[in-house]
This record gives C-alpha cells, sequence and structure tokens, in this order.
C-alpha cells in the first residue's frame, strides 16, 4: 500500500529501458500536479455556481437559470474568462513583490495540502503517515498569505481586514487541533487511508462519530472552527464588504482576485474531506462495502469510494453555503469570545471524555 502512488505503480513497470527512475518519478510529479490543479479548478468553478443556486433557493428566488446554459452552468466558466481578461491593477505605494505574491501563497499551501489528501484507497500522491498533520500544517499557511496581502496593499481597509483574520485565525486554530484530537485518540493513526480503514464495520457506518459521543461533539466544534478558518459565514470579518469593503481583497482586481476565492473553495473541499475521514467514514459508506464484497478491491470499488468521498466533501460545501445564507455576520468581540471562552473548553473537555470513554470500553471488553 505505501510502495508509492497509483501512477508510479502503473507507470513504472510500462517505462523505456532508457528512462531512468527519476525520470518515472518527475513525470509522476508532473501528471500529479496537474490533477491537483484540475481539481481546484473543478471546485472554484462548480463552487461559484452552487453558491448562487444555494443563495438563490435558500432566498426564494431564481438563481441562474437562462444565461450560460441550462441552470447556468457555464456562467462561471464565463466570469473565469471575463476574469482573466480584466486589467491587473496594482495601487500606487503598495509593496509590488508581497502585492503579487501573497495570492500565490494562499492558493499554493492549498496546492500542497491537497496533495496529502487521498483520492481513493489506493489512488493517492503520496502515502503519508502524517497526512492529516501536514493538511493543517499548510493550510495555517494561508494566513500569512492574507496579512501579507493587507500590509501590501497600502490601504488602511485592506489591513484592518488582514489583522481581523490573523486574530481570528488564532483563536479558532486553537479548538480546531484540540477537536480533532478526539478522533485521533479513537483511530490512532495521523494517516487518512488507514483512518478510513478504521471505520468499515458496520456494513461501512463504524464511523468514528458513532462509536464514541464525545467524537460527534469534537465533530461540531471541528465544523465551527473550520468555517473560522476558511473565512466563511458567520466568521467572513476579513471580508465584511458592508463594513471594510472588501476587506484584505480591497485593492485586487481580474485574476488575482478570482485567485483568492479559488482558495477559499478549494480549503471549503479540503475542510470538507478531512472532516468525513476523521468523523463520518472517509471512503466507507454502505455502498462502498457493497462494492468490496461484491468486486473485491479493484477498480469499481476505488471508484465508488472516489464517489462516497466526494460526496461527502460536497456535503460539507452545501452545509457550509447554507449556513452562510442563514445567520447574520458576528461581530469580532463576539468571534473571538466563541473562540476562546467556548470553543477550546468543550474541545478539550471532548478529548477527555473520549479518551475516557475509550480506556472504560476497553477495561470492559
Amino acid at each position: 500500500m505505501n510502495d508509492g502512488n497509483a501512477l508510479y505503480r502503473f507507470l513504472q513497470p510500462h517505462a523505456p529501458d532508457f528512462v531512468p527512475d527519476w525520470g518515472v518519478v518527475l513525470t509522476v510529479a508532473i501528471i500529479g500536479v496537474s490533477i491537483v490543479i484540475a481539481i481546484v479548478g473543478l471546485i472554484a468553478l462548480a463552487g461559484t455556481w452552487a453558491e448562487r443556486k444555494v443563495s438563490a433557493h435558500i432566498q426564494c428566488r431564481y438563481g441562474p437559470m437562462y444565461v450560460g446554459g441550462w441552470h447556468g452552468w457555464a456562467q462561471a466558466l464565463a466570469d473565469g474568462i471575463k476574469l482573466i481578461s480584466k486589467e491587473d491593477m496594482i495601487p500606487v505605494g503598495a509593496d509590488r513583490m508581497l502585492f503579487m505574491l501573497s495570492p500565490s501563497i494562499l492558493l499554493g499551501s492549498v496546492f500542497a495540502a491537497l496533495c496529502a489528501m487521498p483520492l481513493a484507497p489506493a489512488f493517492y500522491f503520496g502515502y503519508i503517515d502524517l497526512g492529516v498533520f501536514m493538511i493543517l500544517a499548510f493550510s495555517s499557511l494561508t494566513t500569512i498569505g492574507v496579512v501579507m496581502a493587507g500590509w501590501a496593499s497600502n490601504s488602511k481597509w485592506s489591513l484592518y481586514g488582514a489583522m481581523r483574520e490573523a486574530a481570528q485565525v488564532v483563536a479558532y486554530e486553537i479548538p480546531l487541533g484540540v477537536s480533532l484530537l478526539a478522533p485521533l485518540l479513537v483511530v490512532g493513526t495521523f494517516n487518512m487511508v488507514e483512518a478510513s480503514n478504521a471505520q468499515a464495520d458496520y456494513f461501512g457506518m463504524g464511523w468514528l462519530a458513532f462509536k464514541n459521543p464525545f467524537v460527534l461533539g469534537a465533530s461540531v466544534i471541528f465544523f465551527i472552527a473550520v468555517l473560522a478558518e476558511t473565512k466563511r459565514a458567520p466568521f467572513d470579518l476579513p471580508e465584511a464588504e458592508s463594513e471594510l469593503v472588501a476587506g484584505f481583497l480591497t485593492e485586487y482586481s481580474g485574476i488575482r482576485w478570482s485567485l483568492f476565492f479559488m482558495e477559499e473553495y478549494a480549503a471549503m473541499f479540503l475542510m470538507s474531506v478531512v472532516t468525513a475521514f476523521f468523523f463520518f467514514g472517509g471512503f466507507e459508506s454502505p455502498l462502498s462495502y457493497l462494492a468490496m464484497k461484491s468486486f473485491g478491491d479493484g477498480y469499481v470499488y476505488q471508484v465508488v469510494c472516489f464517489l462516497t468521498l466526494a460526496a461527502k466533501g460536497s456535503f460539507g460545501i452545501f452545509m457550509m453555503m447554507w449556513l452562510r445564507w442563514t445567520l447574520p455576520r458576528l461581530r469580532i468581540d463576539q468571534v473571538m469570545t466563541m473562540g476562546y471562552k467556548y470553543l477550546t473548553p468543550l474541545a478539550l473537555f471532548c478529548v477527555l471524555g473520549a479518551g475516557i470513554w475509550e480506556a472504560i470500553k476497553h477495561a470492559v471488553s
């Protein structure tokens, strides 16, 4: 399982004799990076379309229907072409290097984190024992990009929004990491494939959130912290357009502006997938259980597992959109109070409870 990813295992036997092993590894890396870029692009396109449709249904109005084909499916594609063709403006007095670099740092950190995400039990970019640790480490780098964007813009509104993002992330990365300790205590691994395999019992429904009641509570805390980590409502204070123009995005335009939103939708999917792996079964479901029993661990099973994970990730994105168009935006003091005063103690309580529950369960068995 950990003898290289699926692309390497496929290409290495078919490589010509004159091609060195490092050439195969380089080819695999190029293909892997291309797949990650394609995934991010598809998530951004589908996310912007779904955002319009979900908000329209919640607000009882029409979303995209006629412009852009059936239900406006090509509207997001047209928006992307429009943004690419727009003028790329840099404000007078801005730090040009940091201004241009910050969107790349944001998007690059998400690309790096996605490389640790397996797409199927036998299809992954790298079999990483500390997979979820790597994802959390790289995803936290997005804060550097946001603060850099606000500072480099030479605008008080942008800097104000960036400082809010820094304060918000510091407040919510603590309960996010602590709440994740609860399922880690139960499953005993940071590896995402192994965590998924440990939840395959009970016809594919042996999910960690159902095995330990404190893990279920930790999943709620983790999801709330993920909303703040990804700058989604009601924690979208860095982009509070009614109060801060557009926050750290105020001075950006064109393709650089769109890179921030590509990162946001990719981070939403990534964190939804992490939630699925360590709380709600990962690849496991009754459908993947039946596929394993009927076809073994071949291609059919791998495809079913990929679709299962994609469905869980998409459901997580839908929940984030639902909350955005349902809940009002919090004030900055309410955001800080929730993170420090309530979520952090509750996350510690869930970790303690999960540990005691597992100790009692093992003592009884």
